[in-house]
């Protein structure tokens, strides 16, 4: 089994544990996100009184609103399609992902025998190898995640055809960038702290799973603090866009969607329950930064006791 195709399964199984343990905050998330508020003045209308009420509620509120009003299963609509989803774009991005990364490094080995560079990959590359597995991953899954967003909003897909599946492709794709500002925090923290290893002798051993999962929560933080506004209208584009009749809350592309948001809801509509994103992304990607990593050691070693065993038998 090849390196890529092993973070690529090691990511798929990361990513589900991850999304079982997160997916309520992930689920509320979607509605704060996709919920229509007036900004003081203005002349919009929610979609239903409910969401007008629940708009000024904190994210535990809102969980105990839904439990109360559709029970536990409320919080967990959608999770199977979530998770196979998950499965398919953690395993993607993780493949491709290693795929490049495993051509950047050697290339970077290849330009220090020509005397240039220090034979690391730089700043500037991890950017390009997550925004290259970034671009790919999401051709190939959005589908999956705009059916999600529909029935985590309470909506069924219905009124765009075949084309809807890919409705939000240009945010979505802008918001390739999210993954790599995390990956380029990533790998830059992970060089910075074997560097500093190696100089007070402590060798290049592994990182601790610890060390993993802080490193995997400030390169989310960061990422998603910076990206957050384009979550929000990739969310509203996906969502179910025939509410309550009103054109204001129908948006017939992204920079449609941009514009009535601003005109509408204000710049603060664009950061409706980043709260709630920060703690469920950043808890989410720091356990499936740690899992995944245990998982590629755990096939490291399997791997070698297998290949340590066959020559035994061999011999």
């Amino acid at each position: 089994m090849s390196s890529a195709l092993a973070n690529g399964l090691a990511g798929a199984g990361g990513g589900i544990i991850a999304q079982i343990i997160t997916y309520p905050l992930q689920t509320v998330n979607t509605r704060q996100q996709t919920e229509r508020v007036a900004k003081k003045g203005g002349n919009l209308l929610v979609s239903d009184a409910s969401a007008r009420t629940q708009t000024h509620r904190g994210t535990l509120l809102q969980i105990l609103q839904v439990i109360r009003s559709e029970g536990w299963g409320g919080l967990y609509s959608g999770l199977k399609p979530s998770l196979f989803g998950t499965a398919a774009s953690q395993g993607i991005y993780y493949y491709f992902y290693q795929v490049f990364k495993n051509k950047a490094e050697a290339i970077a080995v290849s330009r220090k025998k020509k005397g240039v560079g220090d034979g690391t990959v730089g700043m500037l590359s991890w950017l390009v190898v997550a925004a290259i597995a970034g671009s790919l991953n999401v051709l190939l899954t959005i589908p999956i995640w705009v059916l999600v967003t529909r029935m985590q909003a309470k909506e069924v897909y219905c009124e765009a055809g075949i084309a809807g599946f890919w409705k939000g492709i240009i945010p979505t794709l802008i918001m390739v960038c999210n993954p790599s500002i995390q990956f380029m925090i990533y790998e830059t923290s992970l060089k910075r702290l074997r560097a500093k290893r190696a100089v007070n002798r402590h060798g290049l051993k592994n990182v601790t799973s610890l060390e993993v999962f802080l490193l995997g929560a400030v390169a989310k933080l960061g990422a998603t603090v910076s990206t957050y506004p384009l979550l929000v209208v990739k969310s509203r584009l996906q969502a179910k866009q025939e509410i309550g009749g009103n054109i204001a809350l129908r948006y017939t592309g992204t920079l449609d969607a941009i514009i009535k948001m601003i005109r509408y809801e204000g710049l603060r509509g664009f950061y409706k329950g980043m709260s709630t994103k920060i703690v469920q992304s950043v808890f989410a990607a720091s356990v499936l930064f740690m899992i995944k990593e245990e998982l590629v050691k755990a096939y490291l070693v399997l791997a070698h006791g297998s290949r340590t065993l066959l020559s035994t038998l061999v011999k």
